[in-house]
């Protein structure tokens, strides 16, 4: 028995009955082909109705096709809504760690679902993800979430992470895929120079409290925002960083945890990528370092608040680093603990710095990468390709 077939609908005396009724009240007959099939789980279906027989054979044959190359998809999987898809597709990332968890369930709540949770998944279009790419990029005061470049391709990430589970048993394929997407633009990033950053650095020192005294944590901040300005480790990387990992004879971190924030408590993960990696540091940084390492435990965090608790981000850089911008006047950068990332890779480039260096240095996982985010600095060295190439020709006519 064929899988599926057209089914003559005046064999049935009901459908004559309504098709006579149809004519009386002069309305449009109900159509009189019918494909039926049977699913892979031996399931009686329709493949809908149609008034014209070639049209419903191009339905029987499109049927019969999915059921027979095994890419059939029952209709009613696709209308199941993207909500209920998105859970389902959280609940299963137990691959991933639990901050990155975390940030996805934010990005979820906070972007995707209030746009994308009650339509089904047949409904959700292209066209329609172009258009909400862009309202995240616009002001509030034009109804936009005024999302920079990069938290707005994040949350395009996940929606199509989502979207893409859900191919090929729901969906033929992932609408959210070659939807423009905007680049980080330079404003978001900030290169200091070595005065700027000295500037800063300074700074901290002297920030003082509401009664006029020395901040407690004033040194470590010093030390700190040197560290993150001359290695490029992220925050939670230099956070989470032990005495033991750290080599001031040979200048070296070795960077093997990170600090992540969940359920507003600081637990230690594997770097991002879950590479471990050993950071360079400058032979001036060694004596700003030196009283946080000598004679030490080990197993003690390299920064600490004054009561000797691991710092958070939020707090450091209120209290702290945002002060230390705003006394060496460099406020209006948009500059960011994070962004002292940027201003390491420009200062390692500036200073020679290959981009396989770089890229170590920063770790990222391929150089592409690294040249994706910093190629712009890398000094262009086509005249020096050029002149080589001259003196290799020379010295062989010259022979």
């Amino acid at each position: 028995m064929a899988r599926a077939w057209v089914y003559d609908r005046t064999k049935d005396k009901a459908y004559n009955e309504a098709v006579k009724k149809a004519k009386d009240a002069k309305r449009t007959p109900p159509a009189r082909w019918w494909v039926r099939y049977y699913n892979p789980a031996g399931q009686l279906k329709s493949g809908g109705t149609f008034h014209k027989k070639p049209d419903a054979e191009k339905k029987q044959t499109e049927i019969e096709n999915s059921l027979h190359e095994g890419t059939y998809r029952n209709p009613q999987d696709a209308k199941v809504t993207f909500g209920s898809m998105a859970e389902k597709w959280l609940t299963t990332r137990t691959d991933i760690k639990r901050s990155t968890w975390w940030q996805y369930r934010a990005v979820l709540d906070n972007h995707v679902l209030p746009r994308w949770a009650d339509l089904p998944l047949s409904a959700i279009h292209n066209e329609d993800i172009a258009v909400w790419v862009a309202q995240l990029q616009k002001p509030r005061d034009e109804g936009g979430s005024n999302l920079g470049a990069s938290q707005t391709r994040h949350a395009h990430v996940v929606l199509s992470m989502v979207l893409g589970w859900c191919v090929p048993r729901r969906i033929p394929f992932n609408p959210a895929k070659g939807v423009p997407l905007p680049k980080p633009s330079e404003a978001e990033h900030v290169y200091l120079d070595h005065g700027q950053v000295e500037a800063l650095a300074n700074a901290s020192l002297t920030l003082r409290t509401k009664y006029g005294q020395e901040l407690a944590s004033a040194k470590v901040s010093r030390a700190l925002i040197l560290l993150l300005a001359y290695t490029g480790m992220r925050w939670s990387e230099a956070a989470a960083l032990r005495v033991g990992r750290v080599d001031l004879d040979k200048r070296r971190v070795r960077v093997v945890v990170t600090f992540a924030e969940v359920d507003g408590k600081l637990v230690e993960q594997p770097p991002k990528n879950g590479k471990f990696r050993t950071v360079p540091i400058p032979k001036s940084l060694v004596p700003e370092l030196r009283p946080f390492v000598d004679g030490r435990p080990d197993d003690a965090l390299v920064f600490t608040t004054r009561r000797g608790a691991s710092l958070r981000i939020r707090n450091w850089r209120n209290r702290e680093f945002a002060l230390a911008v705003k006394a060496a006047k460099l406020d209006g950068l948009g500059l960011t603990p994070h962004k002292l990332r940027h201003t390491a890779a420009s200062l390692a480039i500036a200073a020679g710095a290959d981009v396989k260096v770089v890229q170590a240095m920063l770790g990222h996982k391929t150089a592409t990468m690294t040249l994706d985010r910093y190629g712009h600095l890398f000094p262009d060295r086509l005249d020096e390709v050029a002149d080589a190439m001259d003196e290799a020709r020379r010295q062989v006519l010259a022979a």
